[in-house]
């Protein structure tokens, strides 16, 4: 008889340019079925994005100042959701922290309104998010111990994709076969 380990967890630590995605156990209204990109990882805590959480708002519904359809605004976590971050692919414009191969983190307003005024940056290249997701030091690391996430390496395949729908789903099944059941589990696994 072969019988499931649920408290089996992927082998990466978590670091800056990982993904954590949440189990299905994972009970917080704010992360559940949420994948987060860490942006930073260290002993004074760590900041994170979640990718598959989009709002109905674009920057000019932000900033009116600068207005543009093509950039969409994803809710980034539940810490300071009064300030407005952004992932990109654009350091020459927009400079900010490599947080992956080609990947930063961060950018000024004004970098931002050249981007929009200019047309300096291709949409696709941009991810904005309103807060964001904030652990202070060890707590990531007792919720790993928890069971509540799973680390992930796949952010460079997945980040700029432009597929939010089921990015759960897939960033699960890119764990490996170990993990896919999780990926049809029911939003509460008490119900199965």
């Amino acid at each position: 008889m072969h019988f499931l380990n649920l408290n089996k967890t992927t082998d990466l630590e978590p670091a800056t340019g990982r993904l954590l995605i949440a189990t299905p156990f994972l009970n917080d209204p704010n992360f559940a079925r949420s994948v987060v990109l860490l942006c930073a990882y260290g002993e004074e805590g760590t900041i994170g994005f979640t990718l598959n959480r989009p709002t109905d708002l674009n920057l000019g519904d932000l900033l009116p100042e600068l207005y543009s359809p093509d950039l969409s605004v994803f809710h980034g976590g539940p810490v300071e959701t009064d300030t407005l971050h952004i992932v990109h692919r654009a350091p020459e414009v927009l400079g900010g922290t490599e947080i992956l191969p080609g990947t930063y983190w961060g950018g000024s307003y004004e970098a931002l309104q050249q981007v929009v005024y200019r047309n300096r940056c291709d949409p696709s290249d941009l991810m904005l998010f309103v807060g964001y997701g904030g652990w202070s030091p060890g707590q990531l690391e007792r919720e790993l111990t928890e069971g509540s996430w799973l680390v992930s390496d796949n952010a460079e395949r997945l980040l700029f994709s432009g597929q939010t729908e089921d990015l759960w789903r897939r960033s699960v099944q890119h764990l490996g076969k170990d993990f896919a059941f999780m990926a049809n589990m029911p939003s509460d696994p008490q119900l199965n």
